[in-house]
């Protein structure tokens, strides 16, 4: 029989070592894994009282609070496609509130900024809230911009986003390219609504859109349709600005139709209602040429340059 060989005992070390470092090893990834497991957990709880947060702030109209909150978490996760939303939307909230124009471009230009990254990040996005918000956004940067607004609102109203100022961004924006026909089937879609229950969610008043329309008809050389909604506005605006505007246009459509009395009547309507109305005296004054009456008619341009003396019509007249 064989003897037993004597085990090495370096064999023996070396082995008990290895076991040693496996299991240490072993420890230490479940270490870390307990570690990372609790690391997530705490992020996303974090990351979901982020967001439960800038939901009540939104909802308590906390626009500032919305807009700096998100602006922050954006700096450590700048493809974040709630914070980007977040951010753009209150920016374009914050932007319509200003006075100054150059505070109300700086904040819809951060909006803007904001909603196209978020389209990037998030392609292929289908809710037409981005969409919406960006065309309204493009609106309010200025008539340079109203392709923009119409790309982008149309977008939206494909995807199915029923937001009900959406017809009339569409109505003054495709006025703006000088697509009247579009605009005044937008404005008839506005309307509808408005007419019904005064659609108290909307960016419009009735009368605004009523005075829209009618620019819209003017443009496109319908005088009647134009009178018509001229009339509609001046009977149910509270608005002495806009009852204003509206009497000018009807006068001025009047006058071309060789109603000058009429014409008359809208704008000494005017001056009753206002006092004293630049443009209200330099029409009549107007028509007391055609009339033949000059002496009239240059009291009424005088009295236009003494109310507004850089009027350059009734300069030119006299």
């Amino acid at each position: 029989m064989f003897k037993e060989r004597p085990r090495s005992e370096y064999g023996y070390q070396a082995r008990r070592k290895q076991t040693i470092k496996n299991g240490l090893l072993i420890v230490l990834a479940v270490i870390l894994c307990i570690s990372l497991i609790f690391v997530l957990t705490g992020w996303k709880n974090r990351m979901g009282s982020e967001k439960q947060e800038l939901v009540r702030l939104w909802d308590e109209k906390a626009y500032d609070k919305v807009f700096e909150m998100s602006r922050t978490g954006l700096e450590n996760r700048p493809a974040d496609y709630f914070l980007l939303t977040s951010h753009g939307l209150a920016a374009f909230q914050l932007g319509i509130a200003q006075i100054n124009s150059f505070d109300k471009l700086t904040y819809i230009d951060e909006c803007i900024w904001s909603l196209r990254k978020a389209l990037q990040v998030k392609n292929g996005v289908n809710d037409g809230l981005v969409q919406y918000a960006l065309g309204r956004a493009y609106y309010h940067k200025g008539s340079g911009y109203a392709d923009l607004a119409i790309q982008f609102l149309e977008e939206a109203r494909d995807l199915s986003y029923n937001a009900a100022d959406i017809p009339e961004y569409l109505g003054l924006a495709y006025a703006a390219v000088h697509d009247y026909r579009s605009s005044v089937e937008a404005f008839s879609q506005a309307l509808v609504p408005q007419e019904e229950d005064g659609n108290s969610t909307s960016d419009f008043s009735l009368d605004q859109l009523l005075l829209a329309m009618a620019n819209s008809y003017i443009a496109l050389g319908e005088p009647d349709q134009a009178t018509a909604y001229l009339l509609r506005c001046i009977e149910t605006s509270r608005d002495s600005n806009t009852v204003i505007a509206a009497r000018l246009l009807v006068g001025d459509i009047l006058a071309k139709a060789g109603k000058t009395e009429d014409a008359e009547a809208q704008f000494q309507a005017i001056l009753d209602e206002d006092g004293e109305n630049a443009e209200a005296h330099f029409q009549l004054g107007e028509l007391y040429e055609a009339r033949g009456d000059g002496t009239r008619a240059r009291a009424e341009w005088r009295r236009t340059l003494r109310i507004d003396p850089t009027h350059a019509q009734a300069r030119s007249r006299l």
